[in-house]
């Protein structure tokens, strides 16, 4: 369903990506934001999900900079390698990444973003610093907490699992005072990860209520 194609950022350097289309006129357009693992076979599931419920989805490969074509799997050893990823992450660039990745996809109506892990903090992101969204949804994003005083310019809605080893509910708390305009669920039993089917932390109760109410949030906010 979807193909790898070239995004060019503001800088003019240019980055990998993978994009999903329809079959059917698109609703609009949703911009895939990875986790620390690259634009991997998950990240590309996520866009053919998206195209199957009738959005053009793109996922921007932000770790081109430091590693082009990075994609790793869930084992132990990999995660290990990914987290070198997010040591010292340059959010200024992958923002710049990012908005390549909405600019290319305005032409086909609104324009909605979703993140996972680094993913979820980058979306939260561009909701308060990009143009061209419409709406975000960021999942257990862990560095939302210490961008919470910049208020999202679009509607946004968080998810975060009840026992994130990485996000404690402290943080959730912290984000919720700050920003009570977004919308906010927290996953019971739920570890960091539980919407990624091809994670041990994977929570199939957790996953199957929070991706119909991503769905319902797109389709509320992403109306032509």
């Amino acid at each position: 369903m979807g193909h790898d194609i070239k995004l060019t950022a503001s800088d003019q350097f240019q980055l990998g990506g993978y994009r999903a289309d329809p079959v059917t006129s698109p609703k609009g357009a949703l911009v895939v934001i990875q986790e620390i693992f690259g634009v991997n076979h998950h990240i590309r599931s996520i866009c053919d999900r998206l195209a199957g419920e009738g959005y053009v989805a793109v996922a921007p490969s932000i770790f081109d900079r430091t590693e082009p074509n990075f994609q790793s799997g869930y084992s132990p050893d990999e995660v290990a390698v990914a987290r070198k990823f997010v040591a010292n992450p340059d959010w200024a660039a992958m923002l710049r990444d990012t908005q390549a990745a909405i600019d290319a996809v305005r032409d086909v109506g609104p324009v909605g973003i979703v993140g996972f892990c680094l993913g979820g903090s980058v979306a939260y992101g561009a909701a308060s610093k990009l143009s061209g969204l419409k709406a975000a949804v960021g999942y257990y994003g862990g560095a939302i907490v210490r961008f919470a005083d910049d208020k999202p310019k679009v509607p946004t809605q968080l998810h975060f699992g009840e026992k994130d080893g990485g996000i404690p509910l402290s943080d959730v708390e912290i984000i919720r005072s700050k920003r009570p305009e977004v919308e906010i669920y927290v996953y019971e039993g739920a570890q960091h990860g539980f919407n990624c089917d091809e994670r041990a932390s994977y929570d199939k109760r957790s996953a199957d209520i929070a991706w119909p109410r991503t769905l319902d949030f797109f389709a509320k906010h992403l109306k032509r």
